[in-house]
């Protein structure tokens, strides 16, 4: 919805449709080719078709907003991690790969709401903002989850090496993945072999 466009006032009891709207909002700006610095409460405002102070009942700050853009789209990440995970079927090393590359894939598909869910300006200061550092941790963890089972799933499986830091592996695979996904997006051509992915997937999930 756009300012140029009446919006009908929600009805008693659809706080929540609001809320919505506004995290709509906010992410239309970011799509548009701005980033978090075009996210003000008055520009949401104003694309949601509302006037400012409505946007204080469901968020306290501009930081707050960001919050729930990011936790949305990190929702949006795990969705699509599981159901790559699913259509992979039972093969371990087809689960990595579709995994890996549905997170590639989402990162590319949307480069500026990929670009706030991992930090940026909006990062807040927990002292002088409601976010909490709870809100913070939480942060991406079902994905995080996800990528330790096919992990977990090719080492018991035989193809890829034992560890006992499972976890410590998964963050690695996804730094490895975020830094592919970060030089895809700022570098005209990137360098290296074309099969660059595979190679760092396997290199990262340890595979024989």
């Amino acid at each position: 919805m756009t300012n140029t466009e009446p919006r009908r006032r929600n009805r008693r009891g659809e706080g929540g449709k609001l809320r919505d709207e506004i995290i709509a909002a906010a992410v239309a700006l970011l799509d548009e080719g701005g980033d978090e610095r075009a996210v003000t409460l008055r520009s949401v405002a104003r694309k949601a078709g509302i006037a400012a102070p409505s946007i204080y009942a469901h968020f306290a700050d501009q930081p707050s907003i960001m919050l729930a853009v990011v936790q949305q789209e990190m929702d949006r990440l795990a969705v699509a991690l599981r159901e790559a995970d699913e259509n992979a079927g039972s093969d371990a090393e087809k689960r990595l790969f579709a995994v890996c590359n549905a997170y590639l894939d989402l990162a590319q598909a949307h480069p500026q709401r990929y670009r706030i869910m991992f930090g940026g300006l909006w990062t807040p200061s927990v002292d002088d903002t409601s976010i909490s550092d709870a809100d913070l941790e939480s942060l991406g963890a079902e994905a995080l989850t996800l990528l330790a089972d096919v992990l977990r799933a090719c080492v018991e499986a035989g193809i890829a090496h034992g560890s006992d830091d499972l976890y410590g592996d998964a963050v690695a695979l996804w730094l490895g993945l975020h830094g592919l996904a970060h030089q895809r997006a700022v570098v005209r051509k990137m360098p290296g072999p074309a099969d660059v992915a595979e190679r760092l997937i396997k290199a990262l999930a340890h595979l024989k």
